[in-house]
């Protein structure tokens, strides 16, 4: 596309709400999890300049065993002997890593060429406080250790011990890859409502959010949430913590969302354009009649209500239509 800007510094634009030139797209972005982290091969998610073909699970960085699960292509915290009984040990038997171990020197160099992109470099983090916290203590202890008031502080040390070493880590990546934003995964949600409420949200999780959030705005790191499940109703929490951006599912109820919330924060839109892999591509005319008729439910409240179109299975046909319709509502 003959842009006028990048695609990066439109997005830059659109997550600090300073007009952009275009309704950004979630493929104006490029995805970053190099192999000399931990998680990303216990995750399972290694993706650079070189493609990864070695083994995956085992153990991340906190030395926490994860098995691959080729059916569902991820991992899981391998069940049975979770590190933590009780949260209240956790000083004694949480190793922190030292970063210092990885070799970043030479992925820096491996990577130099593909850190070049003119799109938004978005470097992800497994995992967040939440999740985090789960891979210590397993899922139905880490919920009562929200809200026991005799395990909550120890919950909240950890947290903020885990923000600390976040900021360390995060500045380690800015300095290696000078990358433009980290997409930090917490899940906070199920199929039907969060796993705790916003009470607890705020109270538990948010100070040490906030605090991560930031300081990633004092290094010029934009904060992108990836945030499973259908967290609405802690949609304000995130506007509190300063997050610049949310990649939500598309169970929650994006153009309500979107309406209320996105002068404050970038939301991802539920693509329904796009066609599958192995379907047909649309003619130009087709794929011009499709993206007004999907911006018709947001032109009214552009440029004010910004958001991002979460097109994770792009065509260059509907592409070119998207940023021409929405260029055109953004400067009118």
């Amino acid at each position: 596309m003959n842009t006028p800007i990048t695609p990066k510094e439109n997005y830059k634009r659109a997550c600090r709400h300073e007009n952009p030139m275009w309704v950004p797209m979630r493929s104006d972005e490029i995805m970053f999890c190099p192999r000399i982290i931990p998680d990303n091969i216990a995750r399972a998610w290694v993706v650079e300049a070189n493609k990864y073909d070695g083994p995956v699970g085992g153990k991340d960085m906190f030395g926490i065993d994860w098995v691959y699960v080729p059916d569902v292509g991820g991992s899981m915290v391998k069940p049975g002997n979770p590190a933590l009984k009780d949260i209240s040990e956790w000083r004694d038997v949480i190793k922190f890593p030292n970063i210092d171990e990885w070799d970043w020197e030479g992925s820096a160099k491996e990577n130099e060429e593909y850190l070049k992109s003119d799109k938004l470099m978005v470097y992800w983090i497994f995992s967040g406080m939440f999740e985090r916290l789960i891979s210590f203590m397993d899922f139905e202890e880490s919920l009562v250790a929200l809200i026991d008031e005799d395990q909550v502080d120890d919950v909240k040390d950890l947290f903020q011990a885990l923000t600390d070493f976040y900021k360390v880590y995060i500045k380690k990546v800015k300095d290696t890859y000078n990358v433009d934003a980290v997409f930090f995964h917490d899940d906070w949600g199920g199929q039907k409502a969060p796993f705790f409420s916003v009470d607890t949200c705020r109270e538990v999780i948010a100070p040490y959010l906030k605090e991560l959030v930031d300081y990633c705005h004092s290094i010029d790191v934009i904060f992108y949430f990836h945030c499973c499940g259908k967290n609405e109703l802690l949609v304000p929490v995130m506007v509190e913590c300063g997050m610049d951006a949310w990649a939500g599912q598309p169970i929650n109820d994006k153009k309500k969302l979107i309406e209320e919330y996105g002068d404050k924060i970038l939301i991802g839109s539920t693509d329904t354009m796009h066609p599958m892999p192995d379907s047909p591509k649309p003619t130009e005319e087709e794929a011009e009649k499709m993206v007004n008729e999907y911006l018709k439910d947001y032109k009214d409240g552009l440029p004010k209500n910004i958001f991002y179109l979460n097109d994770l299975a792009p065509c260059p046909e509907v592409r070119e239509a998207f940023f021409e319709a929405s260029s055109k509502l953004l400067v009118s």
